[in-house]
């Protein structure tokens, strides 16, 4: 509630403010869906409710994560911010990045050290769990950057992911990453009131890489949480399969979208309209109906991962069939769709 006040009441300022100063993104390529011009600049508000919030009710007598969360959520703030005004270069991006991993996996040693029997691994060596803890956070991190494309998606997402983390740590007992999820989570849910189709703003850099990097946090605490401090009925849930679950959108589009520009000769970053909710826009859906689909699809998955039991391993492999149909649908009606109003205009 203290976050969704925040982003709630300070929007329409913020609004104002960036339509007098044009922090605006303008109409004009092919990949831009609006048609008028909308302010860029709303995770200066995503973050400031998170931070917050995160400052007013963390139990600072219990761990010490809170100042290198606080210390990253600065710095990529700064730099999406930066990168939202003028423009941030490549290189300086990626030291930002690496920067942050840094603090997160080394200082903070919030990493993966085991993946607890899945595809039959448990402990890891330390330079694995390094290794994997960094490019985790990474891919995560751009995942969330690349899948928001369209209006309400990637607050979305990232409100389902954060709240379901928050409830999976607040049945464990840990309260302060509790917190900082469901921080994020309000945040989030204030910004779509603004950014549900029509959008009057987007989120730019400075929110997606702060969804980016609370999430990736969260999915590393929860897959490392102890599972001696675990009550009866977290016991029966993987905890692997449900991090990957929460996030289950924007891993799947990120390495659906890298394998397809790969394979097509191009750089995996060049920008394109190949997304599974461009892909659902071009058969005929509004905005609206494509986010609450991919909503509907990620709840459905983070159902399968709690209710389903059996051993991790089947688990996994039940639903990544499911997932992979399922995703597998709006690509081939995109294309039959195409395939059609081609063919009408050669008959005409």
């Amino acid at each position: 509630m203290t976050s969704f006040s925040i982003v709630l009441i300070g929007m329409p300022t913020l609004i104002k403010i960036a339509k007098l100063r044009r922090l605006v993104d303008a109409p004009g390529n092919a990949r831009k869906l609006h048609k008028s011009h909308i302010p860029t600049i709303g995770g200066v508000l995503i973050f400031a409710g998170t931070l917050m919030s995160y400052l007013l009710w963390y139990p600072f007598t219990e761990h010490a994560d809170f100042g290198y969360i606080t210390a990253s959520m600065l710095i990529l703030f700064g730099i999406g911010f930066k990168d939202d005004i003028v423009g941030t270069a490549p290189v300086k991006k990626l030291a930002g990045h690496l920067l942050v991993a840094f603090i997160l996996v080394i200082m903070a040693d919030i990493r993966i050290t085991s993946m607890y029997g899945l595809f039959g691994v448990y402990e890891i060596p330390l330079w694995v769990s390094v290794g994997l803890s960094i490019f985790t956070y990474t891919l995560i991190v751009n995942a969330f950057n690349l899948i928001d494309g369209i209006d309400g998606l990637a607050a979305g997402v990232g409100s389902i992911s954060c709240i379901s983390y928050g409830v999976w740590f607040f049945i464990a007992g840990s309260f302060e990453d509790a917190i900082l999820a469901f921080g994020l989570a309000g945040a989030l849910l204030g910004f779509l009131v603004f950014n549900f189709e029509p959008a009057k703003i987007f989120m730019g850099d400075s929110g997606s890489l702060i969804i980016g990097l609370v999430v990736s946090v969260l999915a590393i605490k929860l897959i490392e949480y102890d599972t001696l401090d675990l009550p009866t009925e977290l016991l029966i849930v993987s905890k692997p399969i449900f991090a990957m679950s929460a996030i289950v959108y924007p891993m799947l589009d990120t390495f659906r979208i890298f394998v397809f520009r790969v394979f097509s000769g191009r750089s995996p970053f060049s920008a394109d309209r190949n997304h599974i909710h461009h892909k659902l826009l071009d058969i005929g859906l509004s905005h609206r109906m494509a986010v609450l689909l991919i909503f509907t699809f990620t709840i459905l998955i983070i159902s399968q991962a709690v209710l389903i039991v059996m051993e991790a391993n089947k688990k996994f492999a039940i639903i990544t069939i499911f997932v992979v149909i399922l995703s597998a649908i709006p690509p081939m009606l995109a294309k039959r769709k195409l395939k059609k109003e081609k063919s009408g205009k050669a008959l005409k």
